[in-house]
């Protein structure tokens, strides 16, 4: 697979439509500038003004305004935002649309593996938020209490996000496909009262036994007081114990509370709205929490300004609850009057062009898809144009890890057309969304980005903290942003240690990063993923770039490990793309295209092909799960891992190795 544009010029560049009518260039003129640049200056050299603006022009409407908009008081890990401020973020995404033609739009709509569909306008998505949050305090639930959510992506997942926030409750969304060990370290850690599950879900036609999996948790929980199932396939199910509900009787128990019942509590800006979990590399899971004027706040910024998202568009990600990117989808949609658009299935099943068909059925404007799923998908004879009718696309947008130029180049031009924007987003959990972000009036290389978010003092650094350009650095945060985390839950020493203590006053977030001679941004992956090799410094993704260029090769992974005479040198994982043989003459033209592009000292030693490589369920590549098998290490905590089958694979060539 080879695609003849030059990665160093731009591949995308805005016409006349996105500089007049996208919602960045609306919040240009609202805040009285002339242009883009001048925006963004002004947004990092004085962040209560640039804040403020965000405020107004997304029209977030406090029960109680605030006083100060940023307090530093307590030093910048532990800034304080819309200080003295009244929010229930649930009002401003739901009740602000009473009584106008917005609520008989659909909220959500859904679609599963099977092919049922479902649709939930504004009136009846807030109707069941009421129902829901009422249900909830008649358990003995509400203010302050943590509730794990383990859904998929269906929309009672929607509904119970919405209606935890509107108790004032704090969500702990848990990715669907946890086995029990990794519910049970998350849900005990925050002390959680109650569970959302659902019976069973469908992946690739079999049923995963969501309910059995987080029942079994939930008994090693002594705070658990309730756990919630929503009948997903219909399946019956025994009574687990006296603290199960089905999703009905919540909601039954909250028709019959009062009105009153599933009114908003009231709660401060800063009160704890969420506690998103990352694995991490090492140690413990993080739990990161977020407050309703911060994490809400940042997605809503990010959705409309980077992927250009406007009332009644209609927004899909691929994406589970227990990512990040599952409740950025939910606030960021529902905060702007967007539709949101859920697929609950495997998007190759049960044929390799699910996705598209789902995307040109319910006619998707902004489609958000991980460079991991585009390379399988890549590896596919597929054209997607040519089968479904995909003019309603105007956005491609991507998160999750660095590119590679192949599969970039094919999702431009196959599905794109040549003609869509491919809004590339990095930052994380901690965030609440983007450190670097495309957008609609700046064009686009191929796998960079135009620059920092509006509002994100972004830099790159070298090893004294020293701004650099023209070479690899740490990417770095100068100034504080209203997503930013409220800290880890229950260990600030933990957090100040993960991000701040490197450099006073500056947030590493742990990527090496480079700026171009254009201003374009490009994430190179993880700094502690890094290899060094005959003396010179060089990322995974470099390598790995390479290695996918091939024809042959659908997936890549790099690791560095020790060598006696090189000191490190460099080892590769490589997927061959379906219908290829494991044979040795495709790693040796491997290694070689590798030296030729790079240079000899830094082939890999050895290129082994496996039929997978371990994954996140957000689709992160797990560099150090690999390392750590091929190693004979200690793997760690990899409750993270949406296949811990391919690191047997690992561990067999390792063994094999030694020999």
């Amino acid at each position: 697979m080879a695609y003849a544009i030059d990665m160093q010029n731009f591949a995308w560049e805005p016409d006349k439509a996105a500089l007049d009518q996208s919602r960045l260039a609306s919040f240009v003129k609202f805040c009285g500038l002339d242009s883009y640049k001048e925006l963004y200056q002004r947004s990092i050299e004085d962040i209560p003004w640039f804040t403020k603006q965000v405020l107004k022009f997304l029209d977030i409407r406090f029960e109680k305004p605030y006083e100060q908009v940023l307090d530093l008081s307590r030093g910048l890990p532990w800034a304080r935002w819309c200080v003295g401020g009244m929010l229930n973020i649930t009002l401003n995404c739901l009740d602000r649309r009473i009584n106008t033609p917005q609520m008989d739009a659909p909220a959500v709509l859904w679609e599963g593996e099977g092919g049922a569909s479902r649709i939930l306008t504004y009136a009846e998505l807030l109707e069941a938020v009421e129902y829901c949050a009422a249900g909830l305090r008649a358990s003995g639930l509400g203010r302050g209490d943590a509730i794990g959510l383990c859904l998929p992506m269906i929309p009672e997942t929607v509904v119970a996000l919405l209606a935890i926030a509107r108790i004032g409750a704090i969500a702990v969304p848990l990715f669907s496909g946890y086995g029990p060990t990794a519910i049970e370290s998350r849900i005990r850690d925050v002390g959680a009262r109650a569970l959302f599950t659902c019976d069973s879900f469908p992946r690739r036609g079999a049923a995963i036994p969501a309910y059995e999996i987080a029942a079994s948790a939930a008994e090693k929980c002594p705070d658990m007081a309730k756990i919630i199932v929503v009948q997903r396939m219909g399946i019956p199910l025994p009574k687990h114990s006296s603290k199960d509900i089905s999703w009905d009787d919540l909601l039954n128990l909250g028709r019959t509370s009062g009105a009153e019942a599933g009114q908003a509590e009231a709660t401060a800006a800063e009160d704890p709205l969420i506690v998103l979990y990352s694995s991490g590399t090492t140690g413990q899971p993080k739990g990161i929490l977020h407050s309703h004027c911060g994490f809400p706040i940042k997605a809503a910024q990010d959705m409309a300004f980077g992927t250009d998202v406007r009332p009644g568009d209609r927004i899909a990600w691929v994406t589970d609850i227990g990512w990040m990117m599952g409740p950025w989808l939910i606030y960021g949609a529902t905060l702007l009057g967007a539709t949101i658009v859920l697929y609950d299935g495997a998007p190759d099943y049960p044929s390799y062009d699910r996705l598209w068909e789902v995307c040109a059925r319910h006619r998707v404007g902004i489609l958000g898809i991980s460079p991991t799923l585009v390379r399988a998908m890549s590896s596919r004879e597929s054209e997607p144009r040519m089968q479904h009718d995909l003019s309603h696309l105007r956005i491609l947008a991507s998160t999750g890890e660095p590119w590679n130029p192949d599969p970039w180049l094919w999702l431009f031009e196959k599905v794109g057309g040549g003609k869509l924007p491919i809004i590339n987003y990095s930052g994380g959990t901690e965030i609440s969304g983007g450190i670097l972000m495309g957008n609609p009036l700046t064009p686009i290389k191929p796998c960079s980005f135009s620059g920092p978010c509006p509002g994100i003092a972004a830099d790159v650094v070298d090893e004294n903290g020293c701004s650099l350009r023209n070479g690899v650095g740490e990417l770095v945060i100068r100034q504080p942003w209203i997503g930013m985390a409220r800290g880890f839950w229950r260990d600030p020493e933990r957090y100040v240690q993960t991000y701040w203590s490197q450099w006073p006053g500056i947030w590493r977030h742990g990527d090496w990063a480079q700026i171009d001679e254009d201003g374009h941004w490009y994430i190179l992956g993880r700094s502690d993923d890094t290899l060094k090799i005959a003396g010179k410094r060089v990322g995974p993704a470099e390598i790995e770039s390479i290695l996918v260029s091939h024809p042959n090769i659908a997936e890549a992974a790099v690791i560095g490990v020790p060598d006696a005479f090189k000191g490190s040198v460099a080892v590769a994982f490589c997927v061959p793309v379906p219908e290829t043989g494991f044979d040795a003459d495709l790693c040796a033209d491997l290694q070689q295209l590798v030296a030729t592009a790079l240079g000899k000292p830094l082939r890999p030693k050895n290129i082994f092909l496996v039929p997978a490589l371990p994954h996140t369920r957000n689709a992160k590549v797990m560099r150090r799960v690999i390392r750590s098998a091929y190693l004979n290490q200690d793997l760690g905590n990899i409750s993270a891992l949406e296949n811990p089958d391919a690191i047997d694979a690992i561990q067999r060539i390792a063994h094999e190795h030694a020999k």
